[in-house]
């Protein structure tokens, strides 16, 4: 005879076994992560190579342009924290794998397979936003903050760009991980839409509200002219819309659930 829809797999575990269960999730995500922070750090140079073409493909034609360090250290703290970046990213996947079979043995079966989905979609989002601002953001906003240099004349100073690598990595990271946290709506809003926190009624009639936070959002964490923010403001509108859509599934499969359920018990 199957097992109910509803049991839990696993017994219930004394509180040291619970935490016993934790170490040995966080020991495999903090050795995954070291054994790839080394790994980054030898590619570190490719890394920065990669994150520095787009300002390269910008200045591409111009000769004698490079960048700066001001500080005996800066470079190899700057390589250290680029590889940590990376390492992250790339552990990811096994850091989120260790805490879901940390967490799913105390969830329903149920539970386990409405969850899953989300926690599949949110790397997939997030790299589509990192992939967003890399391709289309950083070769429109560098090209934008170049046009501020000026050449240099009689009784006229010259303003030429010389970005030191600290700085450049740091605003590189930061606007890769703000639009991908950006683009985390989806998830967000549909597992609020879930637990029954929101419904698609309601994020359908404060459309106009969400919208003009999204349009903040794009204005704080783009450079400075409308076509990067209409980069990210345009997909953001694009994620809540398919929020509301994700929502309204939801519903509709806890209503024949409950519809069934009631059957049942008639």
């Amino acid at each position: 005879m199957p097992e109910p829809e509803n049991d839990i797999d696993d017994k219930k575990m004394p509180l040291l076994d619970h935490l016993i269960e934790l170490r040995n999730r966080l020991m495999w995500s903090a050795v995954t992560l070291i054994i790839v922070f080394f790994g980054c750090y030898y590619f570190a140079k490719d890394i920065y190579g990669f994150l520095t073409r787009p300002l390269a493909d910008a200045l591409s034609g111009e000769s004698g342009r490079h960048m700066i360090f001001t500080n005996l250290t800066e470079a190899f703290f700057t390589y250290m924290k680029l590889a940590f970046w990376t390492a992250t990213f790339i552990s990811f996947p096994m850091i989120a794998t260790q805490l879901w079979m940390f967490v799913a043995p105390g969830l329903y079966r149920n539970e386990r397979r409405a969850f899953l989905p989300f926690l599949i979609a949110t790397p997939i989002l997030f790299f589509m936003g990192g992939a967003m601002v890399y391709y289309v953001i950083f070769p429109l906003a560098w090209r934008f903050f170049i046009s501020f240099e000026v050449p240099g004349g009689d009784g006229v100073l010259p303003i030429e760009l010389m970005p030191k690598v600290n700085e450049y990595l740091s605003l590189v990271m930061t606007l890769i991980f703000a639009f991908g946290l950006a683009f985390q709506l989806p998830v967000l809003l549909s597992l609020l839409a879930r637990v029954g926190l929101v419904s698609a009624a309601d994020m359908a009639a404060k459309r106009r509200f969400a919208w003009l936070g999204i349009a903040v959002f794009a204005a704080i964490f783009t450079p400075p002219d409308p076509l990067s923010m209409m980069s990210l403001a345009l997909p953001m509108v694009a994620l809540y819309e398919a929020s509301i859509i994700s929502a309204k599934l939801i519903e509709r499969n806890r209503a024949k659930r409950e519809a069934a359920e009631a059957a049942q018990s008639a």
